[in-house]
């Protein structure tokens, strides 16, 4: 689907010992999102939307370079397979929540555009995501910076 790297092809080298440290920074980070996650998926619910559909939105909308999004595009973006993708697009387009439109650049090619009600519900989601953002970042940033305290490179 992607060129995405396989973690496990990196070539062996020495690692320094992991700390105690190290696995509480990771334990917390991964709370942290999971936490970021359950704010989410609830804001989504409430306002009437699935978390899916929200992070499709919020794909569709924050693709980067602002391009045309296609739906292998969009499958790309939320780690889904094609068909998968296909499926979402359908529920969401059901719900008048995106259109499909043939790309005004290449007519071959169908793109997905937010409906305006679309739009207003991702800028009320997005408003709220952005000040939860803003509250986690101290405890984020905290985290980043803490393996560089005592000199060394973070663990990975």
């Amino acid at each position: 689907m992607t060129d995405t790297p396989d973690p496990n092809d990196r070539p062996s080298r020495k690692r320094p010992a992991i700390r105690q440290s190290d696995y509480e920074r990771l334990s917390e980070f991964r709370h942290l999102i999971r936490l970021f996650l359950e704010f989410s998926q609830e804001k989504a619910r409430l306002a009437g939307l699935t978390p899916r559909h929200h992070q499709a939105l919020l794909a569709i909308k924050g693709y980067p370079g602002g391009g045309p999004v296609t739906v292998g595009k969009l499958a790309e973006r939320l780690r889904i397979r094609h068909h998968s993708a296909v499926e979402l697009v359908d529920r969401i387009c059901e719900a008048g929540l995106i259109t499909r439109d043939q790309d005004k650049a290449d007519h071959r090619r169908v793109v997905l555009n937010l409906t305006p009600r679309a739009e207003e519900h991702l800028a009320d989601l997005s408003a709220a995501h952005l000040d939860e953002l803003d509250r986690i970042e101290p405890m984020l940033r905290r985290l980043l910076r803490h393996g560089d305290e005592d000199g060394s490179a973070p663990a990975a």
